[in-house]
């Protein structure tokens, strides 16, 4: 069984050719169960969640299962760790037989915003140059670099509660060739992006439905409880509205849950997800003023499609060194 480190995942995980395979995947499909959450109390600070998302495929001639076991801890950005920690194992469906042990974090930060940048391929304005990301965590990081590589945004801005923070991210993203710098105005900041992407464990909404222009696409990652949120009920009502999985979506996206139990919007203003989307089966954008709104909790679809590319690319270098 191969063990791949972050390092390793990152550089098995090019954002290119992720988008794609999560695109194939989502088309394709697979088995995916609703993910298990569970509350897990902590002594000394906010409620930690442990998440189990188990996938597998039915069909083809290698067929593959996995798991990803997932801890998330908001109290850990006090102590200097990381929010998430997770483990990916990756299995032969046909056998059951273990073939790699891949870094769960890495993997989740670059699917999630592989799936945020494959979504804006069919929900963003072509042009779109202005990006917003709203907070400074890892997966905040990967969200602005993937939407740099996939949609060539040339004007990253960082915001995010704690400005020293958003301060180190922009230049850590520079240093990396991202054209990155941070803000500490998030109205303003939010009326000038082309593309909004949201990365925080907010319960109140950060961004209004009266701050966003004609044409803004809105990317909604991290809020993946129904208790949590990064927009009002306005801005969703105002957008057309996307999610990463229905099933997904409706039971866990605070942003939309909440904005149907507010009165905002009915079921019905959900207008599909990543399936219908790839598959042709939806419509993304029709228009350049359009506000388009796609809201991510996270699929197991997307951690298997990755672990796959990743298992395959590590695979494919060995032979070459061998």
């Amino acid at each position: 069984m191969r063990l791949l480190d972050a390092a390793a995942v990152r550089a098995a995980l090019p954002w290119p050719a992720l988008v794609e395979a999560l695109r194939a995947m989502f088309r394709e499909g697979c088995a995916a169960p609703l993910r298990h959450a569970h509350p897990i109390p902590q002594p000394d600070g906010p409620e930690a969640t442990l998440l189990l998302m188990p996938a597998w495929q039915e069909a083809g001639a290698a067929r593959f299962s996995g798991v990803k076991i997932v801890h998330v801890v908001p109290g850990n950005r006090d102590k200097g760790l990381p929010a998430v920690s997770a483990v990916y194992l990756l299995s032969d469906a046909a056998t059951g037989q273990p073939i790699a042990m891949l870094d769960g974090a890495e993997l989740t930060d670059r699917r999630t915003a592989a799936a945020s940048v494959l979504a804006g391929t069919y929900l963003a304005r072509p042009d779109s140059r202005t990006l917003l990301v709203c907070g400074t965590g890892r997966i905040g990081r990967a969200l602005a670099e993937a939407w740099s590589a996939g949609l060539g945004i040339e004007d990253a801005m960082i915001w995010g509660r704690n400005a020293e923070h958003a301060a180190t991210l922009a230049s850590e993203l520079v240093a990396h060739g991202v054209n990155a710098r941070a803000v500490t105005d998030l109205e303003a900041a939010a009326r000038q992006a082309d593309i909004i992407s949201c990365a925080t464990l907010a319960t109140a909404p950060l961004i209004r439905g009266a701050w966003v222009r004609p044409g803004t696409h809105i990317d909604l990652v991290g809020a993946f409880r129904k208790d949590m949120r990064e927009t009002d009920g306005a801005l969703v009502a105002r957008a057309t509205v996307f999610v990463d999985t229905m099933a997904g979506g409706m039971a866990e996206g605070g942003d939309i849950v909440q904005a149907i139990v507010e009165g905002a919007i009915d079921a019905s203003h959900v207008r599909g997800d990543l399936h219908a989307l790839a598959r042709g089966e939806a419509k993304g954008r029709t228009s350049a003023d359009e506000i388009t709104l796609f809201k991510s909790v996270g699929a197991a679809l997307e951690d298997l499609a990755a672990a796959i590319l990743a298992q395959r690319s590590t695979r494919i270098a060995r032979s070459l060194i061998d």
